[in-house]
């Protein structure tokens, strides 16, 4: 059964409960004023991590968005993403869990960045367990991934609070084992 097929029958669910609360933790709950986030290099970003990249609306820093406004295009942007992982992901023994702190990474990095990660290609070959790990980790189990920003002079520099989400990703995929 395809992830599109185990969503259509009600078995993986989109934007669920949980996966909302997550990104409200990581992603600024109740964030309804438009702002330049710093880590993206001043892209326009509210809500729940809501971007032009994601957006129906334009965003102007300094706008404000009602909560009804904020909780219609997470929503929709969630969903969306989530529609596009499932196509990307092709093992169909991933759990909600599993698929939530995929969707939690793929709204955080871009969904082709995430459908192309070594996470989901491990998930895909059927090492779930190591799949999640690989969302934090690098192969060798020690460094971390996902989790540096490029400044304006093109240098990396390690952003412990990604490292910290990516941690709390991987261990939400686990539990979904």
């Amino acid at each position: 059964m395809s992830l599109r097929n185990k969503i259509a029958a009600g078995a993986l669910v989109l934007a669920s409960a949980p996966l909302l609360a997550f990104l409200g933790k990581w992603e600024g709950e109740g964030q309804n004023v438009v702002y330049a986030d710093r880590l993206a290099r001043g892209l326009p970003t509210v809500c729940k991590g809501i971007t032009r990249y994601t957006s129906p609306y334009p965003l102007i820093v300094g706008d404000y968005w009602s909560p009804a406004r904020c909780a219609e295009v997470e929503q929709l942007v969630v969903e969306k993403g989530q529609l596009a992982l499932a196509d990307c992901l092709t093992n169909p023994a991933i759990g909600q869990k599993t698929f939530d702190a995929l969707s939690s990474h793929g709204h955080n990095f871009g969904t082709p960045s995430t459908c192309a990660s070594r996470a989901v290609g491990l998930i895909n070959a059927g090492k779930i367990a190591e799949g999640c790990k690989a969302l934090a980790w690098g192969p060798d189990g020690k460094s971390p991934v996902w989790s540096s920003v490029t400044d304006a002079q093109g240098r990396k520099r390690f952003v412990p609070g990604l490292h910290a989400r990516r941690r709390a990703e991987a261990a939400m995929c686990a539990e979904g084992l």
